[in-house]
């Protein structure tokens, strides 16, 4: 443990702190803090598998239950400092006497000069009576920085002498980060056992191990993905933006010395199937950082004061891995009723205070991705300028974007051909959104392998539109409600109007650039920089006529000379 813990948890007790309750599984660590901060105290450790026990040894020194063992232990003299160490009790915290006795010991603590004894509650579950609220203090256990990971890599390899190269300590260091010491020493023995020493390429078994660790915490999931943001089909304006904060992340020291703001967020509003889910995938793509989905409901526990541990271990967590992608799906669910007529439950309001309060303060580089359908059930604190960078609304995809969305999904099946009449298709498919069009692109492609056929028309397609309902006639009022309550309130539209030229964004034509460069075939790296020297707009900046722009067709340029020399 941190000694700057350490410190803390020492200014608990000599601040008279009666019952300290410390959420964590390895008692071999908080051991050895409470012996540090304790020196010169007693100890007397109760464990709920073996009773009263020798806290040094432990060798079991009598059996009875927690209720004997508080019984026996509250009007004891304590005049010397001790320290009451209660490990795995969480499920006897329901007693009624159990909370007496440790209320007693709490209260002759705070108020009796000749009595000083500091409750320890060691568990994994954190479980808080009511009658003990104002008593508990819970303390947490800080997951271990880069150079504290760093720090237990060379012990390790010290221990299991072998030889790692500084470059590869730092490099596996860093897909270290969000576990504690006990999952890094594990994993770490894992990798030794598999090939008698640590090298770069235990990467892969590390992130599959840690994706194991976080799973089971049960408050996080790491969302493995294929998407990119060329998988996107319209949604212009949205991805602009996305573009331009990608920017920023890759040159985040730069930008902050600057005075620029660590981006926090996004909210995106819309219809069902329009592509908010894809688009989450899609940002952690390009930013090239962990996507994680946190699931609220998940979090809710039976006991008081469980949801909330929760909540601030899961944002915890989520600030260890960072940076990453923060992906709340249907946030309205997870905060339902918060601020409205009938008002959420407790639970769910003082959950809700949490996380508006965590977004306002954090200052770590994790970025939020929170998905809505039904804006009517966001909280307003939502949509307050301010929480989130900025919010989104996706509409149902306008004739240009429908165009793209089955070029994409019929290009990503290899059946898309030049003589597919895309106008025809437009005019068919109004009202369609794209989980519909996925769909019909599905149909046709199943019905042309059934009929031996390998080609697909635009009648093909245009039968399986037919035989697909779209979301716009299976929720027509709700798509109007939406619609109709989006009008009132200031929020971005994702998509580009059908009628206006895009214009050339600089931003975009770096990150574009910067992931030519990185290609690590020189051939395919000066086809990437062409690409993005063709789309329409950067065309422009190849002249120079617009300054930035024209930066970047220099790097262009340079780059292609660069790697054209690499192959000579």
């Amino acid at each position: 443990m941190k000694r700057s813990a350490e410190n803390i948890l020492a200014s608990y007790i000599d601040a008279l702190h009666p019952i300290i309750y410390i959420n964590h599984f390895d008692f071999k660590v908080i051991d050895a803090a409470i012996a540090h901060v304790g020196q010169g105290a007693k100890y007397v450790e109760f464990n709920n598998a073996l009773g009263l026990v020798d806290f040094k040894t432990k060798s079991p020194m009598k059996d009875c239950s927690l209720e004997e063992f508080l019984k026996l232990t509250m009007d004891d003299g304590f005049e010397q400092q001790t320290f009451l160490i209660l490990k795995d009790v969480h499920r006897e915290l329901d007693n009624p006497k159990v909370i007496a006795y440790m209320k007693r010991i709490a209260e002759n603590n705070l108020y009796n000069e000749n009595y000083s004894a500091t409750i320890f509650i060691i568990s994994e579950v954190t479980v808080i009576p009511r009658e003990l609220e104002n008593y508990i203090t819970i303390f947490d256990i800080p997951l271990p920085t880069i150079d504290e990971i760093r720090g237990i890599i060379r012990a390790f390899i010290t221990d299991m002498e072998i030889e790692v190269d500084a470059d590869t300590i730092d490099e596996i260091a860093l897909s270290f980060k969000g576990l504690n010491e006990f999952q890094i020493r594990q994993i770490l023995t894992l990798a030794y056992q598999d090939g008698g020493c640590i090298t770069r390429g235990d990467k892969a078994l590390i992130l599959k191990e840690k994706e194991q660790f976080i799973k089971k915490s049960g408050m996080l999931e790491i969302v493995n993905f294929s998407e990119s943001i060329e998988d996107i089909g319209g949604l212009e304006n949205l991805k602009d933006w996305l573009y331009r904060k990608a920017f920023i992340f890759r040159e985040l020291d730069k930008a902050i010395k600057f005075g620029v703001d660590v981006p926090k967020g996004i909210m995106i509003i819309g219809m069902p199937g329009c592509g908010k889910s894809l688009t989450a995938k899609a940002t952690a793509s390009l930013f090239e950082i962990p996507l994680v989905r946190l699931d609220v409901g998940r979090l809710l526990g039976k006991y008081v004061g469980e949801s909330e541990e929760n909540m601030r271990n899961a944002l915890k967590l989520s600030e260890a891995i960072s940076p990453c992608v923060l992906w709340i799906d249907e946030i309205e669910k997870a905060f339902a009723g918060v601020g409205g007529e009938g008002g959420g439950n407790d639970v769910t309001t003082r959950l809700f205070g949490q996380f508006l309060t965590w977004m306002q303060e954090k200052e770590n580089t994790v970025f939020i991705v929170a998905t809505a359908n039904d804006i009517s059930r966001l909280p307003p604190e939502f949509l307050r300028k301010g929480r989130f960078d900025e919010l989104f609304f996706v509409d149902l995809p306008n004739g240009t974007e429908r165009r793209k969305i089955l070029e994409i999904h019929l290009k990503k099946r290899k059946k898309w051909n030049e003589n597919i009449d895309s106008i025809a298709l437009i005019k068919e498919t109004e009202g369609y959104n794209g989980a519909d069009l996925e769909a019909v692109v599905k149909d046709t492609i199943e019905r042309a392998f059934i009929e031996g056929r390998t080609t697909i028309t635009t009648a093909d397609l245009i039968r399986s539109i037919k035989d697909t309902k779209s979301i716009s006639c299976t929720l027509k009022d709700k798509i109007a409600s939406i619609q109709k309550t989006v009008e009132k309130i200031d929020i971005k539209p994702a998509s580009l109007d059908d009628k206006k030229e895009k214009e050339p964004d600089p931003s975009q034509a770096y990150v574009k650039a910067a992931k030519a460069k990185a290609e690590p075939n020189p051939w395919r790296a000066c086809a990437e920089a062409a690409k993005v020297i063709a789309e329409p707009g950067v065309r422009t900046a190849a002249s120079v006529t617009s300054a930035k722009c024209g930066i970047y067709a220099k790097m262009f340029g340079e780059l292609t000379k660069e790697q054209k020399g690499k192959q000579q």
